[in-house]
C-alpha cells in the first residue's frame, strides 16, 4: 500500500528584489486560501517601510501577512529566530485549514525553515573561536582563509576571505568535530525535508531589464518619502552600524548624505548600484537550488504558477 504524504504543504515564492515576488504571492494567496510568511531579513523591522518595500497596508489587508514588523530597529534577530517563528507561523496557518506563502528574498531564511538543520548548528567551542579571532586580528583575513583552504578546500571556494565570521565558523567546526563543514553540510541535505515544498522562482531572462526595474523602483521609494524614513531612523541612531539592521540596503548608501558628507545624487546612485550587486547575489544563490523557474519576462506568473502547482 502506498503511504500517504502527511507533510505540510508550503509554497514560497523568491527571487531578486523588484522581480514581483509580493504582487504574485498575494494573487495566488487570494486563489489558494493562502496566507503570506514574509521571508525577508530586513521586513521584521518597524519603521523600515520603504526601503524594505513591505507590502503596503492595502495589499495587507487583502491577505494576512506574517513576520512583518515583529521587531525594533535596535533589537536583535536570528536566522535562528527567523526559522522558530517561521516554523510556528506554518502550524498556525496549516490549523486553520489556508495555506502558507512565503515571499521574500533572503534565501538563508527560507534554507533555516525548509531544510533539516545541519549537523554544524550544534557545534561550538567558544575558546577556539576566540583563538581564531585573535588570529585573524594579528595576521589578516588572506591567512585566515588560507588557513581554511589547507583543511576544506570546499568551503574556502564558497565563503569569501572577508567574511571572517564564516570562515572562523567554518574552521571552528573541523578542529572541533574532525569533519569538514562542506561534508558535514553534504549529509544534512540528505535529509528529507519536514515540509512538502513547491518554490517558485521568479527571474528575467533579460538581466537589463530587471536592472532597469530596479533603478526604477529606487525611484519610486525615494518619491514616497525614502529619505525622510531613513532619517527618522539615522536620528534615532538604529543607523550608526552596530545593528543588524544598519546595514540594511536602501539606508545606508543614504547615511553619508544624511551626516554631511557626500551628495544626495552620489549616495543615489550608490544606492542603485548596491541594490544591483544584491540582486546579482540573490540570483546566484537561488540558481544553485533546484527551484521551479518562472521567467516573468516571457510568461504570465500567475499561469505558470497555477501550471506548476496543478491547479
Amino acid at each position: 500500500m502506498e503511504k500517504l504524504n502527511t507533510k505540510c504543504r508550503v509554497i514560497a515564492i523568491v527571487g531578486p528584489t523588484a522581480v514581483g515576488k509580493t504582487s504574485l504571492a498575494i494573487e495566488l494567496a487570494k486563489k489558494l486560501n493562502g496566507e503570506i510568511i514574509s521571508c525577508d531579513s530586513m521586513q521584521i523591522y518597524r519603521g523600515m517601510d520603504i526601503g524594505t518595500a513591505k507590502a503596503t497596508e492595502a495589499e495587507r489587508a487583502l491577505v494576512p501577512h506574517h513576520l512583518i514588523d515583529i521587531k525594533n530597529p535596535d533589537e536583535c534577530f536570528s536566522c535562528a529566530d527567523y526559522a522558530l517563528l517561521a516554523k510556528g507561523a506554518i502550524s498556525d496557518i496549516v490549523a486553520r485549514g489556508k495555506t502558507p506563502i512565503f515571499c521574500g528574498g533572503t534565501g538563508l531564511y527560507l534554507d533555516s525553515v525548509l531544510e533539516i538543520p545541519s549537523f554544524t548548528d550544534t557545534v561550538k567551542n567558544d575558546a577556539l573561536r576566540a583563538e581564531l579571532e585573535a588570529f585573524a586580528l594579528e595576521h589578516g583575513a588572506d591567512a585566515l582563509h588560507s588557513m581554511l583552504r589547507e583543511i576544506d578546500e570546499e568551503s574556502a571556494e564558497q565563503i569569501h576571505k572577508n567574511n571572517i565570521k564564516r570562515v572562523i565558523r567554518a574552521i571552528e567546526i573541523y578542529k572541533t568535530t574532525g569533519k569538514r563543514k562542506s561534508e558535514l553540510d553534504a549529509l544534512s541535505r540528505e535529509q528529507a525535508s519536514p515540509y512538502d515544498a513547491t518554490v517558485l522562482f521568479l527571474t528575467m531572462r533579460d538581466k537589463e531589464r530587471l536592472y532597469s526595474r530596479i533603478e526604477a523602483r529606487v525611484d519610486d521609494m525615494l518619491s514616497q518619502g525614502l529619505l525622510d524614513e531613513c532619517r527618522a531612523l539615522f536620528e534615532r541612531g538604529v543607523l550608526d552600524g552596530s545593528t543588524t539592521a544598519s546595514g540594511a540596503i536602501g539606508y545606508k548608501e543614504l547615511v553619508p548624505y544624511l551626516k554631511g558628507e557626500d551628495t544626495l545624487e552620489n549616495c543615489i546612485a550608490q544606492l542603485k548600484l548596491s541594490t544591483r550587486h544584491y540582486a546579482k547575489r540573490q540570483l546566484t544563490w537561488f540558481k544553485k537550488k533546484n527551484y521551479h523557474t518562472i521567467y516573468v519576462d516571457e510568461v504570465s506568473p500567475l499561469d505558470y504558477a497555477l501550471e506548476v502547482l496543478n491547479i
